[in-house]
């Protein structure tokens, strides 16, 4: 018998990094070095006292029923985490949990819009907010994200009928993939702006602990009047390195969680109790530690900015995130072929542009994932291969 797929499949196809890992593991087999900066995942780990909560946890039974709800724990561990880190105050049923970012904005645009409704999102933008968007059947309007306005949105410039029929906007700042990050004035904007047009402030806030040059890490919920317009995911992963434990919060307008909660209500049985617990050892976590990290993401950083640069790649210094984005070499135009060919040339792995919208085009995203030291060996490589000219 033959299964024919559903004709939303099509947007659905191979992505960029199955392609690129498929790619690695030729290149691999054949005994090639491969130096691997195309995928956002931690190498760094755990802390001790994280991995001892989870692990405890998992030696009660009784953590192995359904949770159904956050712990009061958890919550609570969110507030003061919020309140010492964000100096914002939020309360219980300003939060909820969800299985990462990643899959609460797959599902966060279900309950708040119908089909057909119209929603902004950034271009060029992590691909997941797209995807929300068309698994919502949302129609998509993508505001451009361009040097020129210093890759913030121009507010201003988005049209009348669009801001009249949108009911959803998704900001992310410090921003995947171009790396910038947002002054308090553009925030203040943001807010007067969603509340003049009535719409929805979705923040993707992953990154807010790895900013770089003595900038200070905001939440957009510590500015003025976001709980009323907004609310903002809040991500384990990227500052305490629990990735695979798929842990992130949405928190802000109560009115909001209260209706994904309920969606949610119907599509899952609450987080496993042991990350729950791993969840409220991380949160407590020193924030020297988490600064130490960030310290270390800073040496990769201008090891691979600055190493690129000296050898006649322009790749401006990252602001914030795990990443660092510029433009392909003088004499390419396309980032899929030439990511490609840096493959094959040196062993270099990073991610196209086009990957994250029309307007990555023309531009490539390393992720910090390795060490200076193995950086400085990437960096040789791609000197030697002569790609650049």
């Amino acid at each position: 018998m033959i299964f024919e797929a559903a004709d939303k499949m099509k947007n659905f196809e191979a992505g960029i990094f199955n392609i690129l890992d498929d790619k690695r593991k030729e290149l691999e087999s054949q005994g090639r070095k491969i130096y691997n900066f195309s995928v956002g995942t931690p190498d760094f780990e755990p802390e001790e006292h994280i991995m001892k909560a989870v692990s405890e946890a998992c030696l009660h039974p009784e953590n192995y029923r359904y949770a159904l709800s956050d712990r009061d724990e958890l919550l609570e561990a969110v507030i003061r985490r919020y309140k010492h880190r964000y100096h914002t105050d939020i309360a219980k049923n300003e939060i909820m949990s969800v299985y990462g970012s990643q899959e609460g904005m797959t599902h966060i645009f279900l309950p708040l819009i119908n089909p057909g409704d119209v929603v902004l999102l950034p271009n060029p933008g992590y691909p997941i907010f797209n995807t929300g968007a068309f698994v919502a059947q949302a129609s998509q309007w993508l505001y451009p994200l361009t040097e020129e306005n210093d890759y913030l949105p121009d507010l201003a410039a988005i049209p009348e009928d669009v801001c009249r029929a949108a009911k959803v906007m998704v900001v992310s700042y410090p921003a995947n993939p171009i790396c910038k990050t947002a002054p308090d004035s553009f925030y203040e904007e943001l807010i007067t702006f969603a509340r003049e047009n009535e719409i929805l402030i979705i923040h993707d806030n992953a990154y807010s602990d790895i900013i770089y040059d003595g900038r200070e890490g905001k939440s957009f919920l510590s500015f003025p009047g976001a709980k009323e317009v907004g609310v903002e995911f809040y991500s384990l992963s990227k500052s305490y390195n629990y990735t695979g434990a798929r842990m992130s919060f949405v928190i802000g307008n109560p009115d909001v969680i209260a209706l994904f909660k309920r969606f949610r209500s119907q599509i899952d049985y609450g987080i496993f109790l042991p990350v729950q617990m791993g969840a409220i050892a991380a949160l407590s976590t020193d924030d020297a530690v988490v600064k130490e990290q960030c310290r270390k993401y800073q040496e990769r950083r201008d090891a691979l900015c600055g190493g690129l640069r000296a050898i006649g790649w322009n790749i401006p210094d990252s602001e914030g995130t795990m990443f660092a984005w510029g433009s392909l070499p003088e004499g390419y135009t396309d980032s899929n072929a030439f990511v490609m060919e840096l493959m094959e040339r040196t062993g270099v792995i990073c991610t196209p542009g086009s990957s994250f919208g029309s307007l990555g085009e023309g531009h490539v995203r390393f992720a910090l994932v390795l060490p200076p030291e193995q950086i400085k060996e990437a960096i040789e490589s791609i000197r030697q291969s002569g790609i650049l000219g």
